[in-house]
């Protein structure tokens, strides 16, 4: 744990930068209670336990990169924990260690590390329930089967796929052969956790238009996760289970493959392959890279006893240096698609007294919204109602017309907008409008691009004069 908090805190501020999905966290976690709830009404009704978590801290702390990162942080180091005990009791020391503090360098955990979302606690949420089932598949007892169900449900009120840890638990209690009182008692628990949720997953139905832009799964997607898959088939291959106990790749195996070949079928009904849905999934696949070690240390011992201790240590240097050009590019602010703080900086230093701002798309308004005073005596022309307001993220423009009549009547207008490697095609009507409207009556005199983002400062042409008569 101590180990993948390390890890954690190396480089955590990524050189002071937010990009676009922690800037929702951030916005978000800045308004007050009732305007979060507000909002949940309309949008990213399956983030609000996490909204509201986040609130908490930025209420108590205050808002930064600090404290948008450090939770996922002490989550990683929990599930990191969680598997070093699941190892350990079912494959002995060495592999419980490789396991713990292989966990926070697989390339995946290593990018929600410091990632201010929810994923990394639902990560921690089915570690610690995976190591509640495994201690019940020892010692029953009722408090643990509450623990369980409880900890499965709050995993699920962050991210409801996290249910799909229920489907991986049920094919390691069939591969275990669990007696009939375990299959009641788990039974009990996960019913109680699905029920639990389904008004959740109900009522985010409405809201399903958010992951619209999700593309159809394609073969080429699928890559990565076979070798993944492969990986841990070579891992499960390579385990002996200890007697008396349920071997660890009865427990690790299902938990690397079932979620990923779950959300893979489900994609073809619904295009939904995010790999984040499913980080969990690597608690599986750091478990049996450590069975993998352990089994290594106890092939080394006969020969080399003095020296067997040092496969494990080895073995970590040598993934911590070939992944070391990975590691650091991810604590980079080009790790992301763009970096909103650059972009109000810039607009801080660019804007003049009684300038106006437009964003395209809307959604560009979270640079605002994140850093409110560098826009501060900015005049946002396109905007009728506030975020806040309206309860959504992007708050409500007014129509095409009412904003390109607004725009001839401005002296300079600074546009933030995406950077052009980053930036899609407008297809708003809206937006094509705005852009209309400054070719017409500005010419751009300064344009910035940085991480991602573009502002753009345009100043308004002289009126065109008569010329004299022939």
């Amino acid at each position: 744990m101590v180990w993948t908090v390390g890890l954690g805190l190396w480089g955590l501020s990524r050189d002071n930068s937010v990009w676009r999905d922690e800037a929702a966290t951030w916005q978000v976690a800045r308004r007050s209670t009732a305007d979060i709830w507000h909002l949940l009404g309309q949008v990213d009704v399956v983030h609000g336990l996490y909204y509201l978590l986040m609130h908490a801290l930025f209420t108590c702390f205050g808002p930064g990169t600090t404290t948008l990162r450090l939770p996922s942080v002490l989550a990683v180091a929990v599930a990191a924990g969680c598997v070093t005990v699941i190892g350990q009791r079912l494959a002995g020391n060495w592999a419980g260690l490789g396991a713990g503090l292989a966990l926070g360098l697989l390339p995946a955990v290593q990018f929600h590390l410091q990632e201010g979302r929810p994923y990394a606690l639902v990560m921690a949420g089915a570690a610690v329930s995976t190591l509640l089932l495994v201690g019940l598949l020892e010692r029953p007892a009722s408090w643990r089967w509450a623990a369980y169900g409880v900890t499965v449900l709050l995993s699920a009120l962050l991210n409801w796929l996290a249910l799909l840890v229920l489907v991986a638990h049920a094919v390691t209690l069939c591969w275990t052969r669990a007696a009939r009182g375990t299959w009641l008692r788990w039974t009990l628990a996960a019913g109680g956790a699905v029920a639990g949720t389904a008004p959740l997953i109900l009522f985010s139905q409405g809201q399903s238009e958010q992951i619209s832009w999700i593309p159809p799964l394609t073969w080429h997607m699928l890559i990565g996760p076979a070798i993944l898959l492969a990986i841990g088939t070579l891992g499960a291959l390579l385990d002996h289970p200890l007697p008396d106990r349920p071997s660890l790749a009865s427990v690790a195996l299902p938990l690397l493959a079932v979620p990923l070949l779950a959300l893979t079928g489900i994609s073809l009904i619904k295009p939904l392959f995010l790999d984040r849905y499913i980080l969990f999934g690597h608690l599986g696949l750091t478990l049996l890279i450590g069975t993998a070690l352990g089994r290594a240390i106890a092939a080394t011992t006969p020969r080399f006893p003095r020296t067997a201790c040092l496969v494990l240590p080895l073995a970590l240097l040598s993934a911590l240096g070939a992944l070391l050009p990975q590691s650091l590019a991810k604590r980079s602010p080009e790790s992301r698609v763009d970096d909103v703080l650059s972009a109000a900086d810039h607009v801080h230093h660019l804007k003049h007294p009684g300038d106006a701002v437009l964003f395209i798309p809307a959604a560009r308004r979270d640079t605002a919204l994140v850093s409110p005073d560098a826009f501060r005596g900015l005049r946002d022309i396109a905007l009728t109602e506030s975020p806040a307001t309206s309860g959504t993220l992007k708050g409500v423009e007014a129509e095409p017309a009412a904003i390109t009549a607004k725009i001839p009547h401005c002296t300079r207008i600074l546009l933030v907008t995406d950077a052009p490697g980053v930036a899609k095609r407008d297809s708003a009507h809206r937006d094509k409008a705005k852009r209309a409207a400054l070719r017409r009556y500005f010419t751009p005199v300064t344009d910035e691009t940085v991480r991602g983002r573009r502002v753009t400062v345009y100043e308004r042409l002289p009126d065109p004069r008569p010329g004299p008569n022939p």
